[in-house]
């Protein structure tokens, strides 16, 4: 790289770096945000979580109940997590350069996944919220589409990804377009395809939680239950729980990964 380039590069990156200081300095001054002030809050904040946020002996007693809603929380994540990945893998073969049917599949395909992936999952919950009313299925159904959408972009790239020699040799010798997916890509792709779906297990799990909140079921509703009338030891020991339980799958899904990997 020439002085003139390098020289040019510098210049590209000092406007973009003021071009964001500008964006953040007009984006603070609309919605009123004073930086120094809210870091001035910080110790405090602190010292209110160190002084309401305690797990008490009577807060243990609901632990039972805690630890039921908190399970019916990581079932459904992981049922709507599996459901999703069983459609996406439909969705992202007929949307993939490399087993689609044909062009019109493949653009649906890919349109299905862009619309789910690019709603968040909150606003899921919302819109299936005025359908279905507050219930588990609501709070399944938003996971489920959201999941699709990510997982089918996912696997598309999965399979994009594999060896095409492998697809060509089996085309070659008069291979069925199953025995093409089953024999060539579907061994290739399926060990970033279960990685992808762990990740993705993980990731509703905390969806989950905000998503309850929302449909009045899981641990999210006991949480929002009991913040409201604000009994902060509760709230204490449901996070807490929270915390261990994303840590302990996060830690079994990372094994699992290297696993397969």
């Amino acid at each position: 790289m020439n002085e003139k380039q390098m020289r040019k590069n510098r210049w590209q990156t000092t406007f973009f770096f003021i071009v964001i200081i500008i964006i953040t300095y007009l984006s603070a001054a609309i919605t009123n945000f004073h930086f120094i002030d809210s870091v001035k809050t910080i110790p405090k904040a602190f010292e209110w979580i160190l002084s309401n946020l305690i797990v008490s002996m009577e807060s243990l007693e609901k632990l039972p109940q805690i630890l039921d809603k908190l399970g019916e929380t990581v079932f459904m994540s992981i049922a709507a997590t599996t459901l999703a990945a069983v459609v996406s893998l439909f969705l992202a073969i007929m949307g993939s350069k490399t087993t689609k049917v044909n062009n019109f599949f493949s653009a649906i395909a890919r349109l299905i996944a862009s619309f789910s992936r690019n709603i968040p999952v909150v606003a899921w919950s919302l819109i299936l919220l005025i359908s279905f009313g507050q219930n588990s299925l609501t709070g399944f159904l938003a996971l489920f589409v959201g999941t699709v959408g990510f997982l089918t972009r996912a696997f598309i790239e999965s399979v994009d990804e594999a060896n095409q020699s492998s697809v060509e040799a089996l085309t070659a010798t008069g291979a069925t377009y199953f025995h093409m997916i089953s024999k060539a890509v579907l061994p290739q792709s399926l060990p970033q395809m279960l990685s992808w779906i762990l990740f993705m297990i993980e990731t509703n799990i905390r969806s989950a939680t905000l998503v309850g909140i929302l449909t009045g079921t899981g641990i999210g509703y006991m949480f929002d239950l009991y913040y409201k009338t604000m009994n902060y030891n509760l709230v204490a020991l449901i996070t807490l729980t929270i915390i261990i339980t994303v840590i302990l799958i996060e830690l079994a899904s990372n094994k699992i990964r290297r696993v397969i990997l």
